[in-house]
């Protein structure tokens, strides 16, 4: 059954929990931008699967969904359709609309661009790249739990060693991915992960996969530029709901 439409609304406050990029309270959003997220936007994001919301005391607070990040993904791509009138609402569907032409230029993604350095565990001036000039070079783009940064696998990874088979399937997969990640907090692909896991069936570590999901230090997503993606991307990648994954973050 295809998702209700969000109204205009529901839209705007799935935006603001997109560029917050962390869970946020609705004193918080109160403060920050004079709105909370309740009533039937709260019911709408909930039902639709956007956003997770939960009670923190009095109050509650909001983190936006894999599937949200994808319907803002939309939204980038083909505008906001949502009825609003005002020059509030022609300000945000013409940012949101054209949005897509700095990422198209930059070759970047929503997650890059909204992502907060400032939230990620670990991160300091030591996980820096030095410059050949010895000075230190901009901070990589990092993003928080609920949607880490999304760089480049590296052109030549160095050799690996394969992990024993008999160790938990779980184990395997926090192995391969410690040896495949070139710094802390990179997104690794499943095409170069899956290879490592020696002979654990297909079903089980997918089974693994799904599960590791549902853990705070783990993130599963799709690639966001489909066209990108090889037979060999499709074909590694693991199913949760109804959306492949690609690629894996574990956090420190």
């Amino acid at each position: 059954m295809p998702d209700k439409p969000l109204s205009f609304s529901a839209t705007c406050a799935l935006l603001i929990l997109m560029a917050e990029d962390r869970e946020v309270s609705n004193p918080e959003l109160k403060e920050k931008y004079g709105v909370t997220v309740t009533g039937k936007e709260r019911t709408a994001l909930n039902d639709g699967g956007f956003v997770t919301s939960r009670r923190t005391g009095r109050s509650f607070s909001h983190v936006l969904t894999d599937k949200g990040w994808h319907h803002a993904s939309e939204l980038v791509r083909d505008g906001i359709s949502a009825p609003g009138t005002g020059f509030a609402a022609a300000a945000v569907k013409a940012l949101v609309g054209n949005l897509q032409r700095h990422i198209d230029r930059s070759e970047t993604s929503l997650a890059e661009i909204f992502g907060r350095e400032d939230l990620v565990p670990g991160l300091n001036e030591s996980s820096m790249p030095e410059t050949t000039a010895g000075t230190t070079a901009e901070p990589i783009a990092q993003q928080s739990i609920a949607q880490p940064p999304i760089p480049q696998p590296p052109i030549a990874p160095p050799p690996i060693e394969r992990v024993p088979a008999s160790e938990d399937v779980e184990t395997l997969i926090r192995k391969a991915y410690a040896q495949l990640a070139d710094r802390p907090n990179a997104w690794v692909s499943l095409t170069r992960l899956r290879p490592l896991l020696g002979d654990a069936p297909r079903d089980v570590v997918d089974a693994a996969l799904c599960h590791m999901i549902g853990l705070p230090d783990v993130r599963l997503v799709p690639w966001e530029n489909q066209k990108t993606l090889t037979q060999a991307d499709r074909e590694a990648a693991v199913v949760v709901g109804d959306q492949p994954k690609h690629r894996i973050w574990i956090g420190a």
